[in-house]
């Protein structure tokens, strides 16, 4: 017969502390989390009447309507009553157009028109949400440059308050270069513009999709919620570099630091309880996709449905190398691709990334050479988390606004990135980042909007046809 273990042995006196322990780290970790949670809403509770003081002046200087033009007077500011219309007018040599005159028109009787600086920006406010016409004057194009599109010096724009709506006009030196139906609008210049902007797009999904592929690979689960990790860093940067004021390096730290944190909290209340009562990952994927539908109409109602930028300013324009980007896109990828390579070099060089390998691996033999697992995964979603508020910051950045549905909008792109570089490796995540990246852009070469994304989607197809274990997966034998 085994040994009964008295009860007032130290080993049972353990046992019984264990449990209460283990709940009390629980529920102080949910504590935390709803602590933060009402901070926020507190914050964003008070900060639109903040916003409403500071922006009344540019509201009220702005005309709203009427039947007579006139000339923009400074940048337009959002604020939760007023809308601006804005963009950017380049000539053929992709530099600044400036004294173009951009026309706009819209309800009840509202016209004015703006005129290009010298960076090329004009912006126009309104204070009616609904649908506006932009047309260029083309008699105020510079001498020797023309539409590069002819059919495209009217434009129908749908605007709401509290949000900025782009445009953005090509210019060419030869007249009538391309018109609604010629395709001669695909010239090496372009293709070049394209490019960068695909490795642009690139690193930035890469961020993210490095986190959710260590996700798959060390626990297995194809998180659906990780795109609303994307969403959340963009708009608590807006919080902090727009509503409070902060600096936007402090901002981009702070932000990576709360996302990372969410993410430990995420594995603490969630999925390590979930783990340990062996629900099956088919019900994991599912928790994650409620979990993902929640955040989202959390964002909408704490942010609504308009896009927000983090930062108000026109953004500055560099030309290099026959480029055109802004200041923020260069600063985006290059810190985007510093936090890659660490990332790759933690992996490959500590004890702890090699240990993150061997989970993804074989989470078995890992624990049985001595690895604490649940602490590998929880590190996992930490950095994952992490990873993707900081591509959030980047992207709200680079594309000039963010909105309750950005993570999603981007969580395809994610997938096929995963997918085609091999599910569970971190290096496949980045090179099918990188491939989706520029596929989609230069797609945009022959496809109009965002039909350029349905190119993910049907590579994410013939990926799963003819190679489902992606560029550096391996071949597995089922049956």
């Amino acid at each position: 017969m085994g040994s009964i273990t008295p009860p007032g042995s130290a080993l049972m006196r353990r046992l019984r502390r264990g449990a209460p322990d283990r709940r009390k780290r629980l529920v102080l970790a949910a504590v935390l989390f709803l602590a933060f949670l009402a901070t926020f809403a507190v914050d964003w509770a008070v900060s639109p009447a903040a916003d409403a003081a500071t922006s009344s002046p540019a509201a009220s200087s702005s005309p709203s309507t009427g039947s007579s033009a006139s000339t923009s007077d400074g940048p337009c500011t959002v604020s939760p009553t007023n809308g601006c219309i804005r963009g950017t007018i380049l000539d053929s040599e992709r530099k600044p157009a400036t004294g173009v005159d951009v026309d706009v028109a819209g309800p009840g009787g509202f016209a004015q028109t703006a005129t290009t600086d010298d960076s090329g920006r004009w912006s126009v406010s309104v204070t009616t949400a609904g649908q506006y016409t932009v047309s260029v004057d083309q008699g105020s194009l510079p001498k020797g440059q023309y539409l590069t599109n002819a059919a495209d010096a009217e434009r129908k724009v749908n605007a709401t308050l509290n949000a900025n709506v782009g445009q953005i006009f090509q210019l060419s030196d030869q007249q009538g270069a391309t018109t609604s139906d010629d395709t001669s609008s695909v010239s090496a210049a372009r293709a070049w513009q394209q490019l960068a902007s695909g490795i642009r797009l690139g690193l930035l999904i890469a961020l993210a999709s490095v986190g959710l592929s260590l996700i798959y690979g060390t626990t297995g689960l194809s998180s659906f919620s990780h795109g609303e990790q994307v969403t959340l860093g963009g708009l608590l940067a807006y919080v902090f570099a727009n509503q409070l004021g902060w600096n936007i390096w402090v901002t981009g730290i702070v932000v990576t630091l709360l996302c990372a944190a969410t993410g430990y909290l995420q594995d603490a209340a969630i999925w390590r309880p979930l783990r340990r009562r062996r629900i099956s990952l088919t019900q994991l994927m599912i928790v994650t996709i409620g979990l993902s539908i929640a955040a989202q109409y959390a964002f909408q109602y704490f942010f609504g449905a308009s896009t927000v930028r983090i930062q108000q300013g026109n953004p500055e324009t560099v030309t290099f190398a026959g480029l055109t980007l802004t200041v923020q896109s260069y600063v985006a990828m290059g810190i985007a691709l510093v936090v890659l390579v660490g990332t790759g070099l933690f992996l490959a060089k500590t004890r702890f990334g090699r240990a993150t390998r061997a989970v993804s691996d074989n989470p078995a033999l890992a624990a049985a050479s001595g690895i604490d697992v649940d602490r590998v995964i929880r590190f996992v979603w930490t950095l994952a988390a992490g990873l993707a508020g900081l591509s959030g910051v980047m992207l709200g950045l680079v594309l000039n606004g963010v909105n309750w549905q950005t993570g999603l909008q981007l969580l395809l792109l994610m997938f096929a990135s995963v997918t085609l570089g091999g599910l569970g490796t971190a290096y496949g995540a980045l090179v099918g980042s990188m491939i989706i990246g520029i596929v989609v852009e230069l797609t945009n070469l022959v496809l109009p909007g965002d039909f350029k994304y349905a190119t993910a989607l049907v590579i994410l197809i013939l990926i799963l046809l003819f190679r489902p274990q992606g560029i550096f997966g391996r071949a597995e034998r089922i049956g």
